[in-house]
C-alpha cells in the first residue's frame, strides 16, 4: 500500500491517466530516464502527483527557480496534506559571493541575508527525510550545493523519552552542541529557556509549536507540547527527538581535528608561495587562516566557515560535499519539472562557482581547500539520481535522447569547442540523435517499440487546442498588429507582441500608446516587483497589450491572452528556436480562441517545426473531442491582488515621517515588519522584499540606523 494519500475533487482526464499508467510501469520496471511531454495548461503537476502516490517512494522535485518551485511546493501540498511535503530552496534574500578582481584589485567580501522561514523550511525537510518514508521535497538547484553531513545531524538528534534517566545539566548541554542557544527573555526558534526543573525548547524547524521537557530528579517526567505565544497546551506525548538547530554541524572531536588538517594546509600553502616569491599572498593566507581557526576554536564558527568544510567532514581532496540529496533514502525519486531549462542550470553551476573560488585561491584570500566547497558537478548529480523524470512542453536533445536509447546511463549533448569534439570523433559511434524537430518526437510511438519511456500529454482537460499558428509577411507587420490588436480588444481578450531589442520594445509600445492602446512593455530592466503587477494588470484589464521580449517564461499563467504576435519570427536564433516559439505560443493556449501570429518572409526549420508539431497536437485533441464530446472551455483563474497596495510609501514616506511622531512611526515599522514576516511564510517573496524595502526607507527618512539585515554565520 502506497505511503501517500493523493486528495483531489478531480479525476485523471484527457490523456492524463495514460500518462500515469506509463511513467508508473516504466519506473517500476527500473528505466532511468522517462520524459513526460506535456503541452501547455494539460495538468503535468496532477500527472506527477498521481505517479507520486502510486509509486509509494521519497520524492525529490527540481525546478530551476523560487517563484515556480513555491508554486509546485503549494500545489503538491494541497494533493498530499497527510504527508511531509517540504521546501528548499537558497534561504538568501540577498547574497553577494566573496570574489577578487585581480585587474583592479578589488576585494569583494561576502555578504548576505538569511530568510528565517525558509531556513526553517529548509530544516523541516532535512529533519522529515531522516525520519519519514512518505516525503516529498520541492527543490531549486540548491540542493546540489554543499550541507552538513546526514551522518553528523543524524548522531546528533537528542532523543528524550518519559521515564528515561538524563541528568537536566547534560541535557542542556546536549542542546547548545546542536547550536541551540540559552534565552529565558525571549523565546523564538532555535533557543531554549530553563525555569528550575522545566525546559522549554523551540525546535527551529517548527512553526507554532515547542516541546516542554518536566524533570523529577534525574528522571524524565513529562513531555508536553506548547504555543510558545500563549503557553497553553496542545498534547502530550511519550517520546521526542530533537534536531539540530542549522543545517551546518560538526561534534567538537571532529572539529580540533580539522583545526589540525587546516593548518597543515597552511603550512603547505605559505611554503608554495614564498618558493614563488609571492610574500604578500603567503602573507595574507597565513592572517586571514589564523584568525578562522581561532574563531572556530572559541566560538565554534567563523566567517566563511564553509570554505573548510572538506576538513570538517574529513573528506579526503577533490571529494564531492554533502548535498540534501545525502538525505533521501537509496530508493528515492527524481522529477525535473521544466527540464529544457533545469538540466542545463544543473549543468553550469560548478564550473562558474569554480572560477571564482579559483581567484581567491591564487592571490592567498582562500586556502585550495575551498575549491572543495562547491556544488555537485553533473555527473556526480547524475550518479546520485537513480531515476529521473524529466518534464517539459518542450524537452531538449538530452532527455528526448536518452529516455529513447538503452536507460542504463545518459548520454551528454556533444559540445562545440575543437578539443571536445575530436574526442567526440574517437569516441564509440553513438545512437542517431533525435532531431531538434519536435515533429521527431510526435512521430515516435511508445507502443511500437516496445517501451514508455517517452509519454505525451497532450489532451487537456478544459478540452483546449493548441493555438492556430499563422504566417504573415513582414512587411507592414506593425499595422497588422495593431489591427489584430483591436479586434482581440473588442472582445476583451489580451495579446501579447515579442519584438527581439529592449529598445524595439519600448519603441513599439510608445507607438502603441500614441494610436490609442492601452499597453505597457516589460522585459528584464524591469523591476520584478513592477513585473509582477504589471502582469496582474493584463490580466484584469488594465492594460489591452504586453510588449515584451522573452514572453516565454515556463509557468507563466495568462487566461485571458488569446492572441500572441511574435515580431520578425524568421531571424532565427536563441529568441526564436524552436523551443522558443512552441513556449512563447504556448502563452495562448489556454484561451479557447488562442491564436499565434508569426511575421516572416522565410519559413525557417524553426516555424516549420512549430507549424508541424501544432498541426500534430491539433489533430489529435480534436479527434479526442470529437469522440467525447466536449466542447472547450477557457481556463478559470482568480486575478492576483495587486502588489501596489504595498507600495503606498513609496510616494508618501517623505509626508508620512513628517507629519508622525516616533512613537507612531515606530509602531508602523513593527507592523509592516509583522507584514514582511507573514507574506515570507506565504511564500510570497516579492511582497516580502517590497515590505523590507518599504520598512528601510522609512527608517531612513526618519534618520534611524537602517534596518539591521541578520546575518547568520554559518556553523559546523
Amino acid at each position: 500500500m502506497s505511503r501517500f494519500h493523493l486528495h483531489s475533487d478531480f479525476q485523471p482526464q484527457g490523456d492524463q491517466a495514460q500518462a500515469i499508467a506509463k511513467l508508473t510501469k516504466s519506473i517500476v520496471a527500473g528505466n532511468k530516464h522517462q520524459t513526460l511531454l506535456g503541452v501547455t495548461g494539460s495538468g503535468k503537476t496532477f500527472t506527477v502527483a498521481n505517479v507520486i502516490a502510486a509509486l509509494g517512494r521519497p520524492t525529490l522535485v527540481m525546478s530551476h527557480n523560487k517563484t515556480l518551485a513555491a508554486q509546485l511546493y503549494s500545489e503538491l501540498k494541497t494533493f498530499f496534506p497527510e504527508n511531509a511535503v517540504e521546501y528548499f530552496v537558497s534561504y538568501f534574500d540577498f547574497y553577494q559571493p566573496e570574489a577578487y578582481i585581480p585587474r583592479t584589485d578589488t576585494y569583494i567580501e561576502k555578504d548576505s541575508a538569511i530568510n528565517d522561514e525558509i531556513e526553517r523550511l529548509r530544516l523541516s525537510a532535512m529533519s522529515s527525510l531522516l525520519t519519514r518514508q512518505d516525503v516529498i521535497v520541492v527543490a531549486s538547484v540548491s540542493c546540489i550545493y554543499g550541507l552538513g553531513s546526514p551522518d553528523d545531524y543524524r548522531d546528533m538528534m537528542i532523543p528524550v523519552q518519559v521515564g528515561a534517566t538524563l541528568d537536566r545539566d547534560e541535557f542542556l548541554h546536549k542542546l547548545v552542541s546542536i547550536l541551540y542557544e540559552r534565552n529565558d527573555t525571549e523565546f523564538v526558534r532555535g533557543r531554549f529557556r530553563v525555569r528550575g526543573d522545566v525546559v522549554e525548547v523551540y525546535p527551529a524547524y517548527l512553526d507554532e509549536e515547542a516541546v516542554r521537557v518536566e524533570f523529577f530528579g534525574d528522571e524524565i517526567d513529562r513531555i508536553t507540547l506548547f504555543t510558545p505565544l500563549t503557553g497553553t497546551t496542545t498534547g502530550q506525548i511519550d517520546s521526542y527527538t530533537f534536531y539540530p538547530a542549522k543545517q551546518f554541524v560538526t561534534p567538537r572531536e571532529k572539529m580540533l581535528a580539522a583545526v589540525c588538517e587546516i593548518r597543515k594546509e597552511l603550512a603547505a600553502r605559505i611554503e608554495y608561495f614564498e618558493a614563488h616569491q609571492q610574500y604578500l599572498e603567503a602573507q595574507r593566507i597565513k592572517q586571514r587562516t589564523d584568525f578562522d581557526i581561532e574563531m572556530m576554536m572559541e566560538m565554534g564558527f567563523c566567517p566563511g566557515i564553509e570554505n573548510y568544510s572538506r576538513h570538517l567532514a574529513a573528506r579526503p581532496p577533490g571529494s564531492r560535499p554533502g548535498t540534501l540529496i545525502d538525505f533521501f533514502p537509496p530508493d528515492f525519486l527524481t522529477v525535473i519539472d521544466e527540464s529544457h531549462v533545469s538540466v542545463p542550470q544543473i549543468g553550469g553551476m560548478y564550473e562558474g562557482d569554480r572560477s571564482r573560488k579559483q581567484t581567491l585561491v591564487d592571490f592567498g584570500f582562500r586556502l585550495p581547500s575551498a575549491l572543495d566547497n562547491r556544488p555537485l558537478r553533473f555527473d556526480e548529480f547524475m550518479s546520485m539520481t537513480d531515476q529521473r523524470l524529466y518534464i517539459s512542453a518542450t524537452p531538449s536533445n538530452f532527455e528526448i535522447e536518452n529516455s529513447v536509447s538503452g536507460n542504463t546511463s545518459y548520454r551528454v549533448r556533444p559540445s562545440r569547442s575543437r578539443r571536445e569534439q575530436d574526442a567526440k570523433e574517437m569516441a564509440p559511434p553513438r545512437i542517431p540523435r533525435i532531431s531538434g524537430s519536435r515533429q521527431a518526437i510526435a512521430d515516435f510511438h511508445p507502443e511500437k517499440s516496445g517501451t514508455d519511456l517517452i509519454v505525451e500529454q497532450i489532451i487537456r482537460p478544459t478540452g483546449l487546442l493548441d493555438p492556430i499558428v499563422t504566417l504573415r509577411p513582414l512587411k507592414g507587420q506593425i499595422d497588422e498588429t495593431i489591427e489584430l490588436c483591436r479586434q482581440r480588444i473588442e472582445r476583451q481578450e489580451r495579446v501579447l507582441v515579442t519584438t527581439l531589442t529592449k529598445r524595439t520594445a519600448e519603441d513599439l509600445t510608445d507607438y502603441l500608446r500614441n494610436v490609442g492602446l492601452r499597453v505597457r512593455y516589460i522585459h528584464s530592466d524591469v523591476d520584478a516587483i513592477e513585473r509582477v503587477e504589471i502582469l496582474r494588470s493584463l490580466r484584469a484589464g488594465d492594460v489591452d497589450v504586453l510588449v515584451g521580449i522573452n514572453l516565454l517564461r515556463e509557468g507563466l499563467d495568462l487566461p485571458e491572452v488569446s492572441l500572441v504576435c511574435i515580431l520578425d519570427a524568421d531571424k532565427e536564433g536563441f529568441l526564436r528556436s524552436e523551443t522558443a516559439l512552441i513556449q512563447t505560443v504556448g502563452r495562448a493556449a489556454r484561451h479557447v480562441n488562442g491564436e499565434a501570429v508569426l511575421f516572416a518572409d522565410v519559413v525557417t526549420d524553426s516555424i516549420q517545426n512549430l507549424i508541424n508539431i501544432t498541426e500534430y497536437r491539433r489533430r489529435i485533441q480534436s479527434e479526442f473531442n470529437a469522440e467525447h464530446g466536449i466542447t472547450p472551455r477557457t481556463v478559470s483563474r482568480g486575478d492576483q491582488g495587486s502588489l501596489r497596495i504595498y507600495q503606498r510609501s513609496r510616494d508618501s514616506e517623505s509626508s508620512l515621517v513628517a507629519e508622525n511622531s516616533d512613537e507612531d512611526i515606530a509602531l508602523i515599522i513593527r507592523e509592516l515588519q509583522e507584514e514582511m514576516q507573514e507574506a515570507a511564510t506565504q511564500l510570497e517573496f516579492e511582497r516580502a522584499a517590497l515590505i523590507r524595502d518599504q520598512i528601510q526607507n522609512l527608517q531612513k527618512q526618519a534618520g534611524e540606523k537602517p534596518l539591521a539585515i541578520k546575518r547568520k554565520k554559518v556553523r559546523y
